[in-house]
């Protein structure tokens, strides 16, 4: 029974602060478009704090992917002839040709190769891996 009383309690707490609340965000209303002096404070400060959004928005989210995409473009300039490669489709290989139009040929055996595009090349392998595997 005591239970009972607790939620009806509680209930009556919760809709008690949501008057509370709705009747500060009306008067804080009628205070406001009373004609308070326009305060040019607010405007500088909310410009600063937009500057400082987008300069940790830069230096958090585009500058690193910036960096990531600089060094798989210079790993995909650097793939030639003979190397040991791991695709992002998890297929470990040797290059036997690079094609000038973007695309790799890869012999994962002696008697399989596959042709696929060079942007899918996850990493260069060491040389002699695809042996101690």
């Amino acid at each position: 029974m005591s239970r009972l009383f607790y939620r009806t309690d509680f209930t009556l707490l919760i809709l008690i602060t949501i008057e509370e609340i709705l009747m500060s965000f009306f008067i804080s209303d009628a205070v406001a478009s009373a004609g308070a002096p326009a305060q040019g404070n607010s405007m500088t400060s909310m410009l600063i704090m937009l500057v400082v959004f987008g300069l940790i928005f830069y230096f958090m989210i585009l500058r690193p992917q910036q960096k990531r995409a600089k060094e798989h473009k210079k790993l995909m300039d650097s793939i030639g002839k003979g190397d040991e490669v791991l695709t992002s489709g998890g297929f470990i290989g040797r290059v036997t040709k690079v094609a000038e139009t973007g695309y790799v040929v890869i012999a994962l055996n002696d008697t399989t190769e596959v042709m696929i595009k060079r942007d899918f090349v996850a990493a260069v392998l060491p040389k002699g891996t695809m042996k101690a595997l």
